[in-house]
């Protein structure tokens, strides 16, 4: 029995989450993804805990517990101005963060200067926090897929899921793009996405982002598959966080809210009679015996 049907719906169903990351990020992030849940087409979202915005949007995750969320582990900071880093003190920590405390920038940083059981200890200090702070997530997933810089520390992420009982996806495609080997990361009870869909700078420099969400919609296969996005608006807030950082930045991010709040794309999923699912549904499912959901 594969996963439509355990869920409910026919082998060839078209089963889609529509997920929002980095919620936390900033007021900016937290206002769109907020109104993204509640009007417009977004039904998973995840918290970066370390952020400054973290404690805004997890009064709204516990207020709002109908809305599918997670926690979205954090080891790294992009941006070239708006710093974060560990909810640990960096003394205890110290291997995770630059020379002036933040989180590295990329992935590669990560790797080559990450102890593995600092790692671990922060990971578990994100989680930890999110649940004394009163939140129920959903599943946990990773920002710019960190925990893929290594096999050992793909291994703490997965092992962090069975811990807590939190279903924790895999990437194929991101996988890839981070340079982890798939075979020897994965088995046969981890939670493989049939298809990732993630929008591409190409797309978005051709001015076609919002064609790449329309052929999403038109063209979905069967199976689970999952859209991430990154709705906030292009305000001088994540201007000043996106300064210089195009990929993702300000501008994509509204185009993001835009789409997904429109009724043109609501239009475009019940055309193409996709049906809408969440993380909850499949730790739902999981719960109940089916562990190779």
């Amino acid at each position: 029995m594969d996963l439509s049907t355990r869920l409910g719906f026919s082998e060839e169903s078209k089963l889609l989450m529509i997920h929002a990351d980095d919620a936390g990020l900033s007021h900016s992030e937290n206002m769109a993804t907020m109104q993204s849940l509640e009007s417009g087409l977004v039904n998973s979202y995840s918290i970066m805990v370390p952020c400054p915005w973290f404690y805004e949007m997890a009064i709204f995750a516990k207020n709002n517990p109908q809305f599918d969320h997670g926690i979205h582990l954090t080891l790294t900071c992009e941006w070239e101005n708006y710093k974060f880093g560990p909810v640990l003190p960096i003394s205890e920590v110290p291997s995770l963060v630059d020379e002036n405390g933040y989180f590295y920038k990329d992935r590669e940083s990560l790797k080559n200067n990450a102890l593995i059981g600092e790692v671990e200890k922060e990971l578990k200090a994100q989680i930890e926090k999110a649940l004394e702070f009163g939140l129920q997530p959903t599943h946990l997933d990773s920002h710019m897929y960190s925990v893929a810089a290594k096999p050992e520390f793909f291994q703490i992420y997965k092992d962090l899921g069975a811990e807590y009982n939190l279903p924790v996806p895999i990437y194929k495609e991101m996988m890839e793009t981070v340079g982890l080997e798939i075979e020897p990361n994965i088995n046969k009870n981890d939670i493989v996405i049939n298809k990732l869909h993630l929008g591409k700078f190409e797309d978005f420099e051709k001015g076609k982002l919002k064609n790449y969400y329309e052929n999403v919609f038109h063209n979905l296969s069967t199976g689970l598959n999952l859209l991430i996005l990154h709705p906030a608006f292009d305000d001088n807030e994540m201007k000043g966080i996106t300064v210089n950082h195009p990929n993702f930045g300000s501008e994509w991010r509204q185009i993001d809210f835009d789409y997904f709040t429109s009724k043109e794309a609501k239009l475009k999923l019940k055309e193409g009679h996709i049906e809408l699912i969440t993380w909850n549904d499949i730790k739902n499912a999981r719960s109940k015996g089916h562990n190779d959901v």
